[in-house]
């Protein structure tokens, strides 16, 4: 699948560079890529919830009332479920969301995703850059001259940059991740996938 190179001014350079077919031109497979997504979105939990139950409550455990012959209901003490304020019944207690999807499922999930993109024409591949300093203003009117601005644009970069990273990082819906990196999710929720030359090799070492 060729697709053409643009400079950062939004220009067609002339060139094309071939994306892999076994990983840009692959039939998506729906269940693997779901299940990615899943992992990735359990990860972001921090599990720690925690309600009190009934033997965690600070309030007496005196029995309120005789057992028979008052003629209302059988009670406990002040912390019985059923009074406000009581202790609560199986509550949320914290716990480990992670979940385990095996390494070539989640491979097949970002071939999947990224796929899906070209499919689209969601990707646009960019000439390799950097700046000399980080700067917000340059790099969002890269992105305007791509026409990715209001897209949720996605920039893959071949190599982590911590120059172009704090250049996008203020960007309202933008995001930069090296090629190492990015999830399935990430792809999925991306508008357009703004993908560096360089970055296109390390995709295809990565999830091929």
């Amino acid at each position: 699948m060729n697709i053409a190179v643009h400079n950062i001014k939004g220009e067609a350079t002339g060139r094309t560079i071939d994306l892999p077919e076994e990983v840009f031109g692959i039939e998506p497979h729906e269940h693997s890529v779901w299940l990615d997504v899943k992992r990735y979105l359990n990860a972001q939990r921090q599990g720690t919830h925690k309600s009190k139950e009934r033997s965690e409550m600070s309030g007496s455990t005196r029995k309120l009332h005789k057992q028979k012959g008052t003629g209302g209901s059988r009670k406990g003490d002040i912390n019985n479920p059923l009074y406000r304020g009581g202790g609560r019944v199986f509550g949320p207690r914290p716990r480990n969301y992670d979940i385990h999807v095996n390494a070539k499922v989640r491979r097949l999930a970002r071939r999947s995703a990224l796929s899906a993109k070209a499919k689209a024409g969601k990707i646009i591949v960019v000439e390799d850059f950097t700046f000399s300093a980080p700067k917000t203003k340059d790099f969002t009117e890269i992105l305007r001259a791509l026409n990715v601005a209001d897209q949720k644009p996605l920039t893959v970069l071949g190599a982590y940059d911590k120059t172009l990273y704090l250049s996008c990082r203020n960007i309202e819906k933008a995001a930069i991740h090296p090629a190492t990196d990015i999830s399935t999710y990430q792809i999925l929720h991306a508008g357009t996938l703004v993908i560096l030359e360089s970055a296109i090799e390390k995709i295809k070492e990565t999830c091929a």
